[in-house]
């Protein structure tokens, strides 16, 4: 994979926008699919661009097995591990990096790259800075559709070559294609396990904030 040169966030939300308590609507589409796989969330403009994409792989059911980046005009953002393996260009450490850093009032567009060998191109669109509902623990989902691919299926042309290949029963791929997508149903999407993962982030967002509060408190 090739990354592009980049340079440190330059755009920053204003300071009525900077609260913990901000959220953005996030629409997640995963690029090439047709028709097209997509998930909507919501999340705070506090959490690091890492906890970014735990959000987008819970919420597209991805199993976190492979190395990522987001991309944003001439920056390249990606875990720590990509440094330490001595990448030649420079990525800023997305564990460092919140989301409100780079976030715009209007509309803000990141790609995310996942699983360098199959290449999940995802294109990551922000609307609707906003001040959150306190009641409501984010990230949260919101709408969707489709099921995204099965892991390692060889990126989109194996996607839909493994989709025809299931189609014909007579295929002399099908039982080994049948056994590595298993009960895979491109229109089936269980949201209630997309809700629980995001549960889940948002409850170790809110441990998270509770130690802060009481370290400030002492």
């Amino acid at each position: 994979m090739e990354a592009r040169a980049l340079g440190a966030p330059t755009r920053r939300m204003n300071a009525t926008v900077n609260s913990i308590d901000q959220i953005v609507t996030l629409r997640i589409e995963l690029l090439d699919t047709d028709p097209l796989i997509w998930r909507q969330v919501e999340v705070p403009t506090s959490i690091t661009l890492k906890v970014l994409h735990d959000v987008v792989q819970a919420a597209m059911g991805w199993w976190d097995q492979h190395l990522w980046v987001f991309r944003q005009d001439e920056r390249t953002y990606g875990p720590a591990i990509l440094k330490e393996d001595g990448c030649a260009t420079p990525i800023l450490k997305a564990e460092t990096v919140r989301l409100r850093d780079i976030v715009d009032p209007g509309e803000t567009v990141l790609d995310y790259i996942y699983d360098f060998g199959d290449s999940w191109e995802h294109r990551l669109t922000f609307t609707e800075v906003r001040q959150g509902d306190p009641n409501v623990e984010y990230p949260r989902y919101v709408a969707g559709k489709r099921a995204a691919p099965p892991e390692d299926c060889g990126g989109i042309p194996g996607f839909y070559g493994g989709l025809e290949v299931l189609a014909d029963r007579e295929h002399p791929d099908h039982a080994d294609v049948a056994d590595w997508f298993g009960d895979y149903d491109p229109e089936s999407m269980d949201e209630f396990i997309i809700e629980i993962a995001l549960a889940r982030i948002a409850r170790r967002r809110n441990a998270a904030k509770a130690t802060a509060a009481r370290k400030a408190r002492s």
